[in-house]
């Protein structure tokens, strides 16, 4: 039989590839994906190790930016030894303004110890917006028995 489907009973192979099951394991993997990362995003209880830290080396040529809070929530901002208070709303326009003037000046945060969590994670988003790049922690040392 000679028709239309039928070409002597040779087939020419096929150029194509198939990529629809391929698509098809893609959104599988993907609707993992989704419903997974909101998981690993949440905290664990943790016993974090206690270690002293090395001081970092200070850059003698540029005075670094220190933002303070304290046990009652109240911001300091502190440059070259002039400290003054701001509300965090604020905070963000007087770094960008510092950071255009001298860009590339550090920026330091000190935090009392029994400010809660969530007020730190707040400043560290604000000066995120403020466009600062690396943050410093400014710590004690533990004290010497």
């Amino acid at each position: 039989m000679h028709g239309p489907f039928n070409r002597g009973g040779r087939r020419k192979p096929m150029g194509e590839i198939n990529v629809v099951p391929f698509i098809d394991v893609m959104l599988v993997l993907l609707v993992i994906f989704m419903i997974t990362a909101p998981m690993l995003t949440q905290g664990v209880q943790v016993e974090l190790p206690q270690v002293t830290s090395e001081p970092i080396d200070a850059q003698e040529d540029r005075e670094p930016i220190i933002v303070s809070v304290d046990r009652e929530g109240e911001y300091f901002l502190s440059i070259g030894g002039e400290e003054m208070t701001v509300d965090l709303d604020e905070l963000a326009d007087r770094v960008i303004i510092l950071l255009e003037r001298q860009p590339g000046t550090p920026v330091m945060v000190r935090g009392d110890r029994f400010v809660p969590y969530g007020e730190i994670v707040s400043l560290m988003s604000t000066l995120q917006v403020a466009g600062v790049g690396n943050v410093g922690l400014i710590s004690e040392p533990p004290p010497r028995d």
